[in-house]
């Protein structure tokens, strides 16, 4: 009674932001789209984002302006879930948050790795971090190198990662990347026991394990096919925390002398058993259907808990992501059947 006393209003408001989403028939009417303006002026009139495109002219839309908007439509989305929440949902969305701080991060180190002549491009996400996030982007925005952009980010706790590559022999902006990506885990992965409780803890301890795991088997399986790296450098880009992978079969997974025999080793994981990883899917296109398998089964079975919001901020984002991917393939001229293909499916 007592969860569902205190998730009844929040399930109520992700109920109703969820029939907002975009639809299996709403992507096939979309990849049928000849160009960016169409894809704009359909979804004026769509529910989900008529209030963030309600103002724009759709046919001075470009692609980028309108992937702006839909991360705008992302934090819009966010700050709702944030005002209805309680104090303990409110919790979980704070940590939920570093996502997106580390996204903002990742992006201002290529800025800065790349020597773009128009560098930043964060107007559209500054009201959000300025209200929700530590990370100032007025600060962001004036670094003009690596050195810069980390004292930037003094006083978060971003920093010290960072910082410590200094002393790193000619850094690449792969160290810095891998530097973020392993504080960022095992830091959430710490903190989810002093922040969740009960089952919010349970359901966030799986959601999180399994995303780590079916990272790891991404990342393992990049460094054999295109770097051929030796065990020991694979070790050292690997997030150190397995939830269902044993620890024997995880270094069984690194040590694998071929990709071949790693793919042998991966069949035989609970991933593999549960999800189906024996098809022609690619790892990232099993990784992102994993974990809606996890997400959806998760809110089934615990309709009243953290997994609601959880997995209404994962449809949202695999939305935008399927979106811009097919603004991409309409700026490409590519078939309505390609396109799809490069979309996949959205059933919820």
């Amino acid at each position: 009674m007592g969860n569902l006393l205190a998730y009844s209003g929040i399930v109520t408001k992700v109920r109703a932001m969820q029939a907002k989403l975009l639809t299996d028939e709403d992507f096939q009417n979309i990849a049928a789209f000849h160009t960016v303006t169409e894809v704009a002026a359909y979804l004026k009139e769509h529910p989900g984002y008529r209030n963030v495109l309600a103002d724009m002219d759709e046919n001075r839309l470009h692609r980028g302006e309108i992937e702006k908007l839909l991360v705008q439509s992302l934090y819009s989305d966010y700050t709702r879930l944030y005002r209805f929440s309680g104090m303990d949902q409110k919790k979980f969305l704070e940590l939920y948050l570093k996502r997106y701080e580390m996204n903002l991060i990742n992006y201002c180190l290529r800025i800065v790795f790349n020597h773009y002549q128009k560098p930043f491009d964060l107007d559209h996400k500054k009201i959000f971090f300025d209200k929700y996030s530590d990370l100032s982007i007025d600060k962001l925005i004036t670094s003009g190198n690596i050195g810069e952009l980390v004292e930037n980010l003094k006083g978060t706790e971003y920093y010290a990662p960072l910082k410590r590559l200094e002393n790193a022999e000619n850094p690449t902006l792969f160290d810095y990347d891998l530097a973020l990506n392993l504080y960022y885990f095992t830091t959430m992965w710490k903190k989810r026991k002093k922040i969740l409780k009960h089952k919010e803890l349970e359901i966030f301890t799986r959601d999180a394990g399994a995303k780590i795991d079916l990272l790891n088997l991404q990342w393992i399986y990049r460094a054999k096919k295109y770097y051929h790296m030796v065990p020991p450098d694979i070790y050292s880009l690997t997030i150190p925390i397995q939830y269902r992978l044993k620890h024997d079969e995880f270094k069984a997974l690194v040590e694998a002398p071929t990709v071949e025999e790693f793919i042998k080793l991966v069949e035989e994981t609970y991933y593999a058993k549960h999800y189906h990883f024996g098809d022609e899917r690619t790892l990232e296109q099993m990784y992102r259907d994993a974990q809606r398998t996890l997400y959806l089964a998760d809110r089934r079975r615990n309709p009243y808990s953290v997994a609601a919001i959880n997995t209404y901020l994962f449809l949202k984002e695999e939305e935008i992501y399927k979106l811009t991917t097919a603004l991409e393939c309409i700026r490409y001229g590519l078939s309505a059947r390609e396109t799809l293909a490069y979309v996949g499916g959205v059933k919820q």
